[in-house]
C-alpha cells in the first residue's frame, strides 16, 4: 500500500499541476467518447494502450472481458453499458481481449477451478467460444481469444440500448486483441467477418 501512497503523492506533485486545466474542466463534465470494454488484468491498461486523457474513455473492466447477453434484472455490467450508451452517448464501443488472459487459458486447457466456483460460474459466458474452437489445437488460446472477443460483440448487441444506437447509425462497435509482449494491437472483426484488419492506432 505505501507503493500506492507514494504514487498518490507524486501525481499530486508532478502530474496533476500539468493537468490542472483538464482536471478544472472535468470536474463538472462528464462526455466520454467511447465505452472501453477490457479485461481485468492488471497487464492491460486501456488509457496506456489508447494514449487517451481522463474523461475520454468508460471503461468496465471484467474477467476474460465477458460481457453477459442481456436479460432482465439487475447487473453490474449492463448498468455499464446502458449507462454509457444511453446517458452518457458514447458512440463508440471497444471490447479488448489479450494474449496471455488467464481466463482464456483456464478454459481453453480445462482447467479445475473448483476451488473458485464463482470464476468457473462467470466463465460460463464463455461456452459457445470454447466450443467453436475445440478443434484449435496447439494454438487454441490464441484462437479463443480472438473467437472470444466476436463472441462479445455479438453479446453486447442483445442490449437494448447498444441495438437502438445501432439502428439509429449513432454506435460503432469493434473488436481487438492487444499483444502484450509487442504491444500490437489487431482488430477483430464480427462472427460473420473472421478477417483480421488492419492494426488500429487509438479508440
Amino acid at each position: 500500500m505505501q507503493d500506492l501512497s507514494d504514487g498518490v503523492a507524486r501525481f499530486r506533485r508532478e502530474v496533476f499541476p500539468a493537468k490542472a486545466e483538464l482536471f478544472a474542466r472535468l470536474a463538472g463534465t462528464h462526455r466520454p467518447t467511447t465505452l472501453f470494454i477490457g479485461c481485468s488484468d492488471a497487464r492491460v491498461v486501456p488509457e496506456l494502450i489508447t494514449q487517451s486523457e481522463p474523461g475520454e474513455l468508460f471503461v468496465v473492466r471484467t474477467a476474460g472481458n465477458l460481457v453477459p447477453a442481456y436479460a432482465p434484472g439487475p447487473d453490474g455490467v449492463t448498468a455499464s453499458i446502458e449507462y454509457a450508451v444511453a446517458v452518457l452517448g458514447v458512440t463508440g464501443i471497444v471490447v479488448c481481449g489479450h494474449s496471455a488472459c488467464g481466463a482464456m487459458t483456464a478454459l481453453a486447457e480445462g482447467t479445475d477451478l473448483g476451488a473458485a466456483p464463482s470464476v468457473a460460474g462467470w466463465l460460463r459466458h464463455a461456452d459457445a467460444s470454447v466450443a467453436r474452437t475445440a478443434g484449435a489445437g496447439p494454438d487454441r488460446v490464441s484462437a479463443l481469444v480472438r473467437e472470444n472477443v466476436r463472441a462479445q460483440l455479438a453479446n453486447l448487441a442483445t442490449h437494448p440500448s447498444v441495438a437502438r444506437a445501432q439502428a439509429a447509425g449513432t454506435l460503432t462497435l469493434r473488436g481487438w486483441v492487444y499483444d502484450i509482449r509487442s504491444g500490437a494491437v489487431a482488430e477483430i472483426g464480427p462472427v460473420a467477418d473472421r478477417r483480421a484488419a488492419p492494426t488500429p492506432r487509438t479508440a
